[in-house]
């Protein structure tokens, strides 16, 4: 076997690496539960009082933002672990970039 694939089987921090990503899709899961639940919710209130619920809206962009930090762990755009790891905001200059 080659010694750069002995090498990085290896390093601890890829295995760490690995383990974050475990963690993080577990979490994400989660998430894509609530944000369908709370689409459904907000649905529902929206059909029931005709308007949007503002409390939803914010919790439904903190989910979201919250997704988005955790999907762009996952796939290697960011080394910043998202939030229990670090915290809630540490990572918001990564969200203002993704918006442009």
């Amino acid at each position: 076997m080659n010694d750069h694939i002995k090498e990085s089987l290896k390093d601890n921090n890829t295995w760490m690496r690995i383990l974050y990503m475990v963690i993080f899709v577990i979490i994400f899961n989660i998430v894509e539960i609530l944000i369908a639940a709370l689409v459904m919710f907000q649905l529902l209130v929206l059909l029931f009082t005709g308007e949007k619920n503002q409390r939803l809206l914010g919790l439904g962009s903190l989910l979201s933002q919250y997704a988005y930090r955790i999907l762009q762990f996952l796939t290697f755009n960011s080394e910043v672990k998202p939030y229990p790891f670090a915290d809630w905001d540490s990572d918001s200059t990564l969200l203002e970039a993704g918006d442009k």
